[in-house]
């Protein structure tokens, strides 16, 4: 196991109760694999050095993301259809996890912009 310091990248698997964390070292092997409420997740990655972190795009990894940026990581929305060719075997969220830590690192992957409070609120009042 690598210590803190040797991550390369991080991924994490959204979920609606549960996330799922991947961590790839500098050779892009697993050296973290752990599962999280949003609150854990929070404080374990508050502990971390600041880190690259990727997620898939979505509705909550606008909120994620932003509360991340904030502990000093440098976060990567992905969109899914880009994840998908980086599972390597079946599905799991473990699996999906790795998936998304090692397209984070990917230099000609497009990512999503991560959306401020304020936008993802107008959005949400002119779709109502």
């Amino acid at each position: 196991m690598q210590s803190r310091s040797q991550i390369k990248s991080i991924g994490i698997d959204l979920g609606k109760t549960t996330f799922h964390l991947v961590a790839l070292g500098t050779r892009s092997q697993v050296v973290i694999r752990k599962k999280f409420s949003r609150s854990q997740l929070l404080e374990y990655t508050a502990n971390l050095p600041p880190s690259l972190i990727g997620m898939e795009a979505g509705v909550g990894s606008h909120f994620l993301g932003r509360a991340l940026r904030e502990q000093g990581h440098e976060v990567r929305l992905i969109p899914a259809q880009f994840v998908r060719p980086f599972v390597k075997s079946n599905k799991n969220d473990y699996r999906d996890a790795e998936a998304i830590a090692e397209a984070a690192t990917r230099p000609t992957m497009r990512f999503v912009a991560l959306k401020s409070h304020c936008l993802a609120v107008f959005q949400r009042q002119i779709a109502n």
